[in-house]
């Protein structure tokens, strides 16, 4: 299987040659995204499953590319996954976009909404996705409707809605992680800050009981968890992978395994859940796609929306994640270059797995019905009677 480097792009004279092997058309699959993204581990191993369809090979556009090469220089691929990340040429993108006319795995244009969290409520709001209760603070509004805030000791009303401690305060740009928690004077003031993960540490405690004097925010309600955060990630809108990770809010302290990397746990989405990640797949256009859920009384409720996210370490997610895509692709693509090609894959299908000694089947779960052993006496006596009547 033909398949280009990491950061080679395609020229045009070998466009042509590139595109045929073996007298058979390729599906060429570009990756358009900074080289942190594209050649992390996630990336790679996806792209190595892709590339057993036959008729698919990966194209990774290089960074010096993207960043100072014109979109008629970019490589000519039949479908582009592009994502948005810190300093990409998101502009670019959808330019290239509209010149080459491409397959796109997650659409490029809402990729700008993704990036403010006023946008990603107002439009999950508009699909009937339940989002915490929550006031948006526009401070580079001239409409004082939307610029108000007053503060009290254990409260805040914000636009008119009051907010009771505790309550969060987000940054409306997405790309700010800079997430405040306030806690009311009966729990001892003062707030925890949330930021990107530094080492083994996520958040800290601070005295400071003040909300921020600059900048716009949303505030909301806290939503009282189990300490835990829900991570889902879907792939199409029939697919959804879900982890758990110990909340930053708690302590700060990230819990890491003996190879360093933050722990991970699998959960099982409820029917419920599963509708929620198809809607918010659906609502954003975004194939691949995370977003972070609350399960908090009974309710889940989306606070976040990150965009192009990949789960790490889990290979039956690489697998799977692979062969939706190619599939995806193919379906889309191989009527158009006349590929002969037939959906080869189900989800439905058992899990087999190759072995030392073959095939067999891949276990999957093993549930387990423990009854605790501790009974109340049922008061009963046993009476032995030999008498006749």
């Amino acid at each position: 299987m033909f398949r280009m480097d990491y950061g080679d792009t395609l020229s045009q004279e070998s466009d042509l040659n590139d595109y045929e092997m073996n007298g058979s058309k390729q599906v060429i699959v570009g990756i358009c995204a900074m080289e942190k993204k594209s050649l992390s581990k996630p990336m790679k191993e996806i792209l190595t499953r892709l590339e057993e369809f036959e008729y698919i090979k990966t194209l990774t556009f290089s960074e010096d590319v993207i960043l100072n090469g014109s979109v008629e220089e970019w490589p000519l691929v039949d479908c582009l996954i592009a994502f948005h990340s810190k300093g990409f040429p998101l502009e670019k993108a959808i330019e290239y976009a509209k010149l080459r006319k491409p397959y796109i795995i997650n659409n490029l244009e809402m990729q700008y909404d993704i990036q403010d969290r006023r946008s990603v409520y107002k439009t999950m709001e508009k699909e009937g996705i339940e989002i915490p209760r929550h006031a948006i603070l526009n401070r580079d509004s001239d409409d004082p409707a939307q610029n108000t805030i007053v503060e009290y000791d254990d409260h805040v009303e914000v636009n008119g809605v009051t907010f009771n401690k505790p309550f969060v305060e987000k940054p409306v740009s997405a790309e700010d992680h800079n997430i405040f928690m306030y806690y009311p004077t009966s729990a001892g003031g003062g707030s925890q800050r949330l930021f990107r993960k530094i080492g083994s540490r996520s958040s800290v405690y601070s005295s400071e009981s003040g909300v921020r004097k600059t900048g716009s925010y949303i505030y909301e309600d806290f939503m009282a968890t189990d300490g835990t955060d829900v991570k889902v990630y879907t792939v199409g809108p029939d697919y959804a992978h879900a982890e758990a990770r110990k909340s930053p809010a708690l302590d700060g302290k990230v819990e890491r395994d003996c190879e360093g990397k933050e722990v991970r746990y699998p959960v099982i989405l409820s029917n419920k859940e599963k509708l929620i990640a198809r809607k918010v797949c659906l609502a954003f256009k975004q194939t691949v796609c995370g977003f972070d859920l609350l399960r908090a009384n009974g309710r889940s409720i989306v606070c976040d929306v990150n965009g192009f996210s990949f789960v790490k370490n889990s290979f039956k997610y690489y697998d799977d994640c692979a062969k939706i895509l190619g599939n995806m692709i193919l379906r889309e693509l191989a009527p158009t270059l006349h590929i002969p090609w037939n959906i080869p894959f189900q989800l439905d299908d058992p899990p087999i797995v190759p072995t030392t000694v073959g095939k067999m089947m891949e276990l999957r779960c093993v549930v387990g019905v423990i009854r605790h052993g501790d009974r109340t006496p049922k008061q009963k006596m046993k009476l032995e009677v030999r008498h006749p009547k």
